[in-house]
């Protein structure tokens, strides 16, 4: 008896400590499959990189790269009451004190912001996030290990070197197209 009661309270204790607040990664979790958004995760295979031609430091930034994750909403006149929900629980997450913002463009309900999850030298997620009432929004995470803003200068130059794989870029093509 006094294991199941034992079992009983480590139980409600393990339950109660989960984490309910909102996160984006749940948002994304929760929208995969919405006929409305599209998911998509590009990892570092993207760039066909020819490591050997990397300098030291372009290697560094492009290991503490690790993916990106792009959850994209098409707006269109049957879902315009959802676009607006979704979109503010975005901004409503976005809010949270852990997404550091870096920059915002635009006003009112139209534009883009970029924000960091970590610290200055030891980032673990970029988000951009945009949005326009007209087509949708996209929220772009760019998830890493000690990334810093040396590895993102670092890493533009690399973007400029690859060969990027389109064919993991197809269905970002096909929704522009819809």
């Amino acid at each position: 008896m006094k294991a199941i009661v034992g079992l009983a309270i480590i139980l409600c204790l393990w339950l109660s400590s989960c984490n309910s607040e909102p996160s984006l990664q749940k948002y994304f979790v929760e929208n995969t499959e919405n006929k409305n958004f599209i998911a998509l995760d590009i990892s570092s295979s993207i760039l066909n990189l020819d490591q050997a031609k990397l300098s030291l430091e372009q290697q560094q930034a492009l290991q503490s790269f690790k993916k990106i994750n792009i959850l994209a909403f098409k707006r269109n006149p049957n879902n315009t009451a959802e676009f607006e929900t979704e979109c503010a629980k975005l901004t409503g997450i976005m809010k949270n004190p852990k997404y550091q913002q870096l920059m915002k463009f635009g006003s009112g309900k139209e534009g883009a912001s970029i924000s960091f999850v970590g610290t200055d030298e030891h980032i673990e997620e970029f988000v951009l996030f945009a949005n326009q009432k007209e087509t949708g929004f996209a929220v772009v995470r760019v998830l890493g290990k000690d990334m810093n803003p040396t590895h993102i200068m670092n890493m533009m130059s690399v973007l400029q070197q690859s060969k990027i794989d389109l064919d993991q870029l197809k269905p970002l093509q096909a929704l522009m197209k819809k």
